[in-house]
């Protein structure tokens, strides 16, 4: 089973000022236990310091085999180093072929470029734009405070997901805990992917 760990401060301490020095730490432990993926998720912060961050990311899972993708900002990315992009599917976003190209003309490597699915639909999508995976969610719904604010797609729904990616690997994301990640393989996903879920 895959794991793809996604970072957002807030969600650890409650606190958006939380010290980026625990993120920092927080991947380097997520490195060392074999995480396959870590998405650097920090929108608010100024490119410069998502750049920094990155960076030291980077630098903290060096050698782990883990890969930093960067979530949205491809030129947060490109400056960085990054080993791939992950997309939202926000209107004006870049595709993952565009992403590869800015990739190529930075003289980087070839980037992995992970896509955000919430229907059959644009998982169909995603593999026609040659995603190299992507996050299907919410599985199991998602709550803010304990108050579920999306409902769940099911587990029926990312077993046919799976089908319409047709052997592009699929995460299960949203809701989904430990005890409930073997539903999601057996559903075929590859993994699993989230931000509460990886937490100390």
């Amino acid at each position: 089973m895959l794991r793809y760990a996604i970072t957002h401060r807030a969600e650890y301490s409650g606190n958006p000022n939380y010290r980026l020095e625990s993120v920092v730490r927080e991947t380097a432990g997520w490195g060392t236990a074999g995480i396959e993926f870590i998405q650097l998720r920090e929108k608010d912060l100024a490119a410069s310091d998502q750049i920094a961050l990155t960076r030291r990311i980077l630098d903290a899972v060096r050698g782990t085999g883990s890969r930093v993708l960067v979530n949205a900002r491809v030129d947060v990315a490109v400056a960085a180093g990054a080993d791939g992009v992950h997309l939202t599917g926000s209107t004006g976003e870049l595709r993952p072929k565009q992403v590869r190209e800015v990739f190529r003309e930075a003289g980087l490597g070839i980037p992995f470029v992970s896509m955000s699915c919430h229907s059959v639909a644009e998982v169909g999508r995603a593999r026609e734009e040659a995603a190299d995976a992507v996050l299907f969610g919410p599985v199991f719904g998602k709550a803010v405070n304990g108050v579920e604010v999306l409902p769940g797609a099911g587990l029926e729904e990312l077993r046919m997901a799976c089908a319409a990616a047709a052997g592009m690997p699929v995460f299960a994301l949203g809701g989904v805990t430990w005890q409930r990640a073997d539903e999601c393989v057996a559903a075929g996903a590859v993994g699993v992917a989230g931000i509460r879920l990886f937490r100390g």
